[in-house]
Parts: structure tokens; sequence; C-alpha cells
């Protein structure tokens, strides 16, 4: 129970990777706030994660609406107290070639992955300032780190992240707060299915990975509890790649 008492906010934690680090704060026993766009997938996944030894409650809020991230926020305070972990999971991505993209997808892309981090970030941030602890990790990729085709504007934003992410640790280290970035590889999920298809499916892409297998939500879940241990107090502002050694970036 290393998380016991731990107010942890999981962004787009209904399904896929962020279901599965809300799972393994629950297992902890954080009290575990499950954020959605969806709300009936927000609160049944809360409820699921009350048999796993945490307390957890499901919160519809669009991450891309900072007025509506402050809403939550407030919401969670009343419950359970302020954010201790906050967790940038929600994206999404548009798998185009960036010639047949608009901005309107550039917008999508841009605003859930770049400007949720920002938002939920922002809205959680004084309050760990003032108590002088926080954790902060936010979920990017191998595609920010090296780029990917057919996600260009994505490749794009998860490397805004990063950048923000380095910036914002060395602004907030005085005051105990870590800021550090999970950079998943491909990673099994329904939201992946599509991007296999377009790739020639999963058997051809594995040849790419030298563990000889595509992750699995419960590896990134794994890392993001590392840089969210108290032992881990005395790291901020990395990228760490869990990919199968498909990434080997210095």
């Amino acid at each position: 129970m290393r998380f016991r008492d731990r107010v942890v906010l999981v962004t787009g934690a209904g399904r896929g990777i962020g279901r599965a680090i809300a799972e393994a704060f629950a297992k902890e026993g954080a009290k575990v706030v499950v954020n959605d766009i969806n709300e009936e997938t927000a609160k049944s996944t809360a409820q699921e994660l009350k048999k796993l030894g945490g307390d957890a409650i499901g919160v519809k809020a669009d991450v891309t609406d900072y007025d509506d991230v402050r809403r939550m926020v407030d919401e969670v305070k009343e419950v359970f107290g302020p954010v201790d972990i906050l967790v940038n999971n929600a994206g999404f991505w548009t798998i185009k070639k960036f010639t047949d993209t608009t901005p309107e997808d550039w917008e999508r892309d841009i605003r859930i992955c770049y400007y949720g981090t920002l938002n939920c970030t922002h809205a959680v941030l004084k309050d760990m300032i003032g108590k002088r602890y926080g954790r902060i990790i936010n979920i990017v990729s191998d595609a920010g780190r090296i780029g990917e085709p057919y996600l260009t504007v994505y490749s794009g934003a998860k490397a805004a992240v990063i950048g923000f992410s380095k910036a914002l640790a060395k602004e907030v280290a005085r005051h105990n707060i870590t800021v550090n970035c999970v950079a998943a590889g491909v990673t099994k999920t329904p939201g992946v299915e599509g991007f296999l298809k377009s790739v020639g499916g999963e058997e051809k892409l594995v040849r790419a990975y030298p563990r000889g297998r595509l992750g699995n939500p419960e590896d990134i879940a794994n890392g993001v509890i590392f840089f969210a241990l108290d032992q881990s107090e005395y790291i901020t502002g990395q990228v760490i790649s869990i990919s199968g050694g498909y990434t080997t970036v210095g």
C-alpha cells in the first residue's frame, strides 16, 4: 500500500493504458480519480477499482476545456482533497499522411494531447506547491521522441509535452514536485487497432521490437508507478521509453 491516502488523478482512464494506470494505483491503496470524457465509463471503472483495495470516483471532464478541468479538480478536492499525483494520459491521434490532414485534425490532436496536459497541470499545480509535494507524470510517445510517419501532428504534440515537462520540472523542483514522462511504444489497446491496420498488422510491426512483442497497458503502468514512488523523488525532467527496445534514445 505504497500510495495509501495519496490522491491520484488519471485522465483518460476509462480504458486502455489509463485504466491500467488507475488499477495499479488502486492496488497500492490510493484514492483514485478516474477521468474520462464518457461519464458512464468513468463511473463504472471507478466502481471496479474499489474492489482492488483503494477508493475511487469517476468524473467526466473534457481535458481540452480549462473551465471543465477546474470544475473537476474542485469536485475532487471536495471528496478526497487536493491532487497529490497527476497522470496526464488522455490522448488522441490522427492516422493520415500529413498532406491528407486538415486543420480540424491538427486542432483535435494538439488540444487533447498538449492543451489537455497544460490545463490539468495548471489546475492542480498551485495546491501541490502549497503543500510542497507533487508528482506529475505525462504519458507521451516514442513518436514524440523520434517521429512516426502518418502520425505527424501527434508526434509534434507529444514532443511539445516533453519540452513542457522538462521546463516545468526545473521550475517546480524546489517545491518537492517532480515532472517526468513515460514514452510508450505501440501498446495493445482498443485505440491502436486502426494504426496496426495501417502498418500491415501486429505481426509485421512486432519485427521492429527487439523484445519480440508489443507493449501491454500494464507495462506502461509500471513505469508510472516508478516515477510516483518516494524513492524516485530525485528523478525529474526525464523521459523513459517503455517500448521493448524499439527506441534507444539518449
